[in-house]
């Protein structure tokens, strides 16, 4: 095992909180796949969820940066799903599974923490 790439985010709980009572839909809609909209929606305050779920994207992003065609991945090219254990993963489609595939990414691991204040998600790629 190798260590090809990490990235770390730290996403302000309340500057999601904002964006979602400004831009409401464009956030759920443009920033986040359709399973990772619903999941957001059905929580009580869905700001934490959708915090963490931005940082994990940018971590990712940060991680996949070491291939230099990886500049144009897209937000729903990244996405935060739960294994069968309940722990976070990501499913890469797209860009940033071709950046991925460059790059010799066997799994990536994905860490993730919030408080009703910020979230934090960190990303290490494996080859």
């Amino acid at each position: 095992m190798s260590v090809l790439g990490v990235g770390v985010d730290l996403v302000e709980v309340e500057r999601v909180r904002i964006m979602l009572a400004e831009k409401g839909a464009y956030v759920f809609d443009r920033l986040l796949t359709p399973t990772e909209a619903e999941y957001c929606r059905s929580k009580i305050d869905p700001a934490e969820s959708v915090a963490v779920r931005l940082a994990a994207k940018e971590a990712v992003y940060k991680a996949l940066q070491t291939h230099s065609g990886a500049r144009g991945v897209g937000w729903r090219e990244i996405e935060v799903v739960r294994a069968e254990s309940g722990k976070p993963d990501v499913s890469l489609s797209g860009l940033a599974q071709t950046s991925a595939h460059h790059l010799g990414v066997k799994r990536v691991l994905l860490s993730l923490s919030h408080t009703h204040q910020a979230a934090v998600a960190v990303a290490v790629l494996e080859s």
